[in-house]
């Protein structure tokens, strides 16, 4: 069975979204998948003035007819509503998309914001999405200012820590660039004990360090347990400085990288992961 096969995308009729739409469809092409659109209302969005002139549960009806009234024409030369199914719920945002995707879906595409905002944070309801969801996420830079490289280009970037999750997601990303015959590379940055030093690439002119010894022989292993056999590039420095430095290096169209499995207290998303979705130079896929 494919890994992906049915992928929601959430809209909310904005400019970033219709810029995003020929991202989706052409990954959605790509893996031979549905593309479903959800939209999220929110029902108790009146003020005074309607509720003067209106009971509230006709206001909400009427909001509803014309929340859908709209999703059903968005994007149809896209996306045939024959073709894609249409999904109209009203709640919050992300709870309502987080939930919707536990019935059969196996991945969510959304857009982040752009500009000095976007490095600030990625917007509440994406955020929440990444915490909240159990199916993979795919965040996008803001789409409306930089247009993701496509997808054809099929060079993938895995990010890893050698933590108890890796496995699990080299595993992933290694099925996931078999199925879409995708050139995946491996990156994984060493904390460097002076933290003012810049980011440096693992050059094979550079004597390697013990650490750097360590961690090729634990890639290695864990290539071997997954059946992979990715070059792998080791960055050394303050982690989420180096990571970045070595995304932004690379040749790659997709990073990916682990959120954790558990969502609990501390949530999936975690300090390094977020930064890495905020800052990426291209669309990461969070699993």
């Amino acid at each position: 069975m494919a890994l992906i096969s049915n992928i929601l995308f959430p809209v909310d009729f904005s400019p970033a979204g219709i810029a995003m739409a020929p991202y989706v469809k052409r990954a959605a092409l790509l893996a031979g998948a549905r593309v479903s659109l959800i939209h999220v209302f929110d029902a108790a969005s009146y003020n005074g003035f309607e509720l003067y002139l209106r009971a509230a549960p006709e206001i909400a009806e009427e909001h509803e007819m014309i929340a859908r009234n709209r999703l059903d024409d968005f994007l149809q030369r896209e996306f045939p509503a024959a073709e894609c199914p249409r999904i109209l719920v009203a709640g919050d945002a992300a709870m309502q998309i987080a939930q919707t995707a536990r019935n059969g879906f196996d991945l969510i595409v959304m857009p982040t914001h752009s500009g000095f905002f976007r490095r600030m944070l990625l917007g509440s309801t994406t955020a929440k999405v990444l915490n909240d969801a159990d199916c993979l996420v795919l965040t996008s830079m803001h789409s409306e200012t930089i247009h993701p490289r496509p997808l054809e280009h099929r060079e993938w970037l895995c990010a890893i820590d050698l933590g108890h999750d890796s496995e699990r997601v080299l595993r992933l990303a290694h099925r996931a660039a078999m199925e879409e015959q995708a050139n995946l590379s491996i990156i994984h940055a060493i904390q460097s004990e002076d933290a003012i030093l810049p980011a440096q690439l693992d050059l094979e002119e550079q004597v390697q360090s013990v650490e750097r010894k360590e961690a090729h022989e634990r890639i290695a292993d864990l290539q071997k347990r997954v059946g992979s056999n990715a070059p792998v590039r080791i960055a050394v420095g303050p982690v989420k400085e180096a990571l970045l430095e070595a995304a932004e290096s690379s040749d790659a169209d997709v990073l990916i990288m682990g959120r954790s499995p558990q969502s609990g207290a501390l949530g999936r998303l975690r300090d390094l992961t977020y930064t890495m979705i905020r800052d990426s130079p291209f669309p990461v896929l969070s699993v």
